[in-house]
């Protein structure tokens, strides 16, 4: 099944499915370390990869690969592969597409644990990251040296929303002989195809939308067949990051109401964001469907809805962001996104409080600052709980 030949609904339902001989309605579930061969010839072939099929779950298995399939049809890529988190995922791709010696220009504004892994991390390994204000081309520009070899962005970025302009900014990865690696994972393909803009490799943490109701872990790299197959699927094989066959069935049934839950996010998020936007205790509102978004424009261009993050500032700083978080009975007070379930979050303490007051400020992550992600709730509920302690305030 490709995007062409069919809507992308029924590739979320359908694409990747392999059935047993006992020709099962649902995927199954292969919870299997390794797998058996007819005879020692067989053995051999498939260890060298002369014949195509299973050898060990490390790297082979039917229900990893059903979830590999059907994602990369979503995405409209050549190939997927998956892995044990959304970490192992930036992991995976920066360790098996870099060297010693090489450079990365990165945006500023990402996720607390996507820094540290390039600060503390890859620099002990001899690469070294130059991070960029995401939404201004010229910084990127001006950050290229002879050896980058890779810029990575999110977009829309995490917490403020930020949007960059994918197509302009493979541009500039291109022109320096580089790859252009996206995080998609606040929009998903079905808001956001990044390769069909220019990127090269897309990443998602699998934890988020794609499962949806906040059960597992899993991450995904995906691209063309040179970028991904050779040497991503070499280093999954070797170092081990993978996601288990159970975790990959879960998120495998995830997609299947992905295009429902996220127009159902958007639509809630962007009504709760045009609350706050009138609120008198929130000072400012971060949410691309809004007109007051700087990047609007782009972001209704680039992605074909909003998504449900939102990023409201409070007066007050920390003590009056923490009244609001303190405030909630009915959103759940942790730093997970992409659940069936309302979250909130101060990136400020949590997701990004392991950097330092001053990379926090340059990357607008102030103390007033705090993160909803919309779940399914009654949009209603949502604004009540909010407004609960916005009056507090």
């Amino acid at each position: 099944m490709t995007n062409g030949q069919f809507g992308f609904e029924t590739l979320a339902v359908r694409a990747g499915t392999q059935r047993s001989q006992f020709n099962e309605h649902s995927e199954a579930m292969y919870l299997t370390s390794s797998f058996v061969f007819d005879d020692a010839a067989e053995a051999a072939r498939r260890f060298s990869g002369e014949d195509e099929g299973m050898v060990y779950s490390r790297y082979t298995n039917p229900t990893v690969q059903m979830l590999e399939t059907r994602l990369a049809a979503l995405e409209g890529a050549e190939s997927c592969v998956s892995t044990a988190s959304g970490m192992s995922a930036i992991l995976a791709a920066i360790m098996s597409l870099m060297k010693t010696g090489e450079h990365i220009v990165a945006s500023r504004s990402v996720f607390g644990a996507t820094i540290q892994l390039f600060n503390n991390v890859l620099q002990r390994f001899g690469v070294e990251t130059t991070f960029v204000e995401p939404t201004k081309l010229d910084h990127w520009t001006a950050a290229i040296r002879p050896n980058t070899r890779l810029l990575f962005v999110e977009t829309p970025s995490n917490p403020l929303t930020e949007v960059v302009d994918i197509r302009a900014l493979s541009d500039v990865a291109h022109e320096a002989g580089a790859l252009l690696v996206v995080d998609n994972c606040f929009c998903t393909p079905a808001l956001q195809r990044p390769l069909e803009h220019g990127a090269d490799v897309v990443i998602h943490s699998a934890t988020k939308y794609l499962d949806g109701q906040g059960r597992v872990l899993g991450g995904a790299v995906l691209g063309r067949n040179d970028v991904i197959r050779g040497p991503l699927t070499s280093f999954l094989r070797s170092a081990g990051p993978v996601i288990s066959p159970f975790n990959a069935w879960v998120i495998l049934k995830g997609l299947e109401t992905l295009k429902l839950r996220m127009d159902a996010h958007c639509h809630a998020a962007h009504a709760i964001a045009a609350w706050l936007e009138h609120h008198p205790k929130v000072s400012r509102v971060f949410y691309p469907g809004l007109e007051s978004h700087p990047q609007h424009q782009l972001a209704m261009r680039q992605q074909s809805a909003a998504g449900g993050i939102i990023s409201f500032v409070v007066d007050g700083g920390r003590d009056a962001a923490w009244k609001v978080v303190d405030a909630t009975r009915l959103i759940s007070i942790t730093a997970n996104l992409g659940d069936a379930k309302s979250t909130i979050t101060h990136p400020a303490s949590t997701t990004h409080g392991r950097l330092s007051a001053d990379v926090r400020n340059a990357a607008g992550i102030s103390e007033g600052l705090l993160r909803v992600a919309v779940g399914l709730e009654a949009v209603d509920d949502i604004k009540a709980d909010l407004d609960r302690g916005l009056a507090r305030i």
